[in-house]
């Protein structure tokens, strides 16, 4: 079978502007769905141990559903993936104030953050696609959006292997003004296509975390070892949730930035996701420091996807590959900071298998 790009009307913008829908086919059983609004990929089919193929991530029904709020399904997040405190934070020397929209804090970019934007979209020739079938999503983010100083220019490439099951995603971004950026991506996984990720076997190679306070920001660094935070050997996700420890009452399960025990340059792996009744294997490589393990606490059964199925807590996880939260109030995390004539470039895989 050949790989191919078809497109679709996804629906309209209240304006009037056409959404449409790309759909990428490796033709290996691996093919992705996305959408103008917020980048969102609103499917990725990945075959199983027997060859069938089923959606892995989370989304909702029409373009309606995702124009109305909903937890970042499937989304683009910026311009600040995660949270910053208090939506503020001073930059040589000016104080900058983001709109609030997760308590006293900033999350993903503020009330119209990167996943509620309008997105051009355009497949990539294949001979500048290094063997991939590819699509090039762009967005200018105005300075002073959302309260970011700067005027942003952002591309994003998705592009799924012709030569293996592989979703790459790629980032770049450049400023006018100096900025802060940390950009990721929000999918809901689950690799069994239905029900609960507590069975799910999750890896992360990483001996320390961040643990948060009551509005979930980071406290500073602590180890993983003896506590429900060591995934560094692969264990089901619902073996330690309800555990009695303190930072698993305060965010209601995992919602937490793992620091990756990695080298500082190149890719590196982030976490391995296994699904052993279905076989499927996700395993995720970055080029980041740090990936955020969110294991969908705050689903409450409220929105439904295509099939009508209720989304309750742990119907999907998320592994967002990032730089850490609040770092722009932080000195002693990687910096996050974009200035002029600088180029921000960020790569994270998506490596699909199955078990033996």
């Amino acid at each position: 079978m050949n790989s191919s790009i078809t497109t679709r009307e996804f629906g309209r913008m209240p304006d009037g502007r056409i959404v449409t829908e790309y759909t990428l086919d490796n033709g290996r059983g691996l093919r992705l769905s996305a959408i103008n609004h917020g980048g969102i990929v609103t499917a990725l089919q990945v075959p199983d141990r027997y060859g069938h193929s089923g959606n892995i991530v989370l989304g909702l029904p029409t373009l309606a559903d995702y124009l109305s709020p909903h937890p970042h399904f499937g989304t683009i997040v910026g311009r600040y993936a995660n949270r910053i405190a208090g939506g503020r934070f001073t930059l040589d020397g000016v104080v900058h104030q983001l709109s609030l929209n997760n308590g006293a804090n900033s999350l993903h970019g503020g009330h119209q953050g990167f996943g509620t934007r309008f997105w051009q979209i355009e497949p990539v020739p294949a001979d500048s696609a290094a063997g991939d079938i590819a699509i090039d999503l762009r967005y200018t983010s105005a300075d002073g959006e959302e309260g970011f100083p700067g005027e942003v220019q952002v591309t994003v490439r998705y592009a799924l292997s012709t030569s293996e099951n592989a979703w790459r995603i790629g980032y770049r971004a450049v400023t006018d003004r100096t900025t802060v950026l940390n950009l990721s991506h929000h999918d809901y996984f689950n690799l069994a296509g239905e029900g609960a990720v507590l069975d799910h076997r999750l890896t992360i190679p990483a001996s320390r975390y961040c643990p948060v306070d009551a509005g979930l920001i980071p406290l500073g660094l602590a180890p993983v070892a003896g506590t429900p935070f060591d995934f560094r050997v692969a264990t089901p996700i619902g073996e330690r949730i309800d555990a009695p420890h303190e930072q698993l009452r305060t965010a209601g399960g995992y919602d937490h930035n793992w620091v990756l025990d990695r080298e500082p340059a190149g890719m590196a792996l982030a976490a391995r996701l296994e699904h052993p009744p279905s076989g499927r294997v996700m395993e995720v490589h970055t080029t980041e420091p740090a990936v955020q393990f969110y294991s969908g606490n705050f689903l409450d059964g409220s929105l439904r996807g295509p099939d009508g199925e209720s989304f309750r807590r742990g119907a999907g996880l998320c592994l967002e590959t990032q730089h850490y939260p609040d770092s722009p109030n932080q000195p002693d995390f990687p910096s996050t900071v974009l200035r002029p004539n600088e180029v921000f470039s960020s790569t994270t895989l998506h490596r699909f298998g199955t078990l033996a």
